[in-house]
């Protein structure tokens, strides 16, 4: 993205001119306020958020509680091919809406920025 000026040729111009002769800096602005912009720990106010089941919201937050993809079959009754299943598709629907959480680090902070979670709780 080009900005209109050079600014190495700018600085190195400047180094063996008077002073006076020195050209001023650039002024910038910034394209959007700061409050504009989403702060982590905001529960994703500006972020695309995927629409999950019930079950899929469990199955994740257990997940991020018990550490353990058995542990978490056996409180919901589940079979853990179907928490793999669940889990798969909660990536899935993160992908589609620009949001991809590859690792479940990545799926903790998806749920800390969309509230299913609290910081607390980790």
């Amino acid at each position: 993205m080009s900005t209109g000026f050079d600014a190495t040729a700018i600085c190195l111009s400047g180094l063996s001119a008077p002073i006076a002769e020195r050209p001023s800096r650039p002024q910038f602005s910034l394209a959007s306020p700061v409050q504009d912009r989403p702060v982590a720990g905001m529960a994703g106010s500006f972020l695309p958020k995927p629409i999950l089941t019930g079950r899929e919201i469990q199955v994740l937050t257990g997940w991020i509680r018990c550490d353990s993809k058995t542990d978490v079959a056996k409180s919901l009754f589940l079979s853990l091919g179907t928490v793999n299943t669940h889990l798969t598709r909660i990536r899935a629907k993160y992908a589609a809406v620009g949001r991809p959480a590859s690792t479940k680090a990545s799926l903790v902070a998806r749920a800390l920025q969309d509230g299913m979670i609290d910081i607390a709780e980790l």
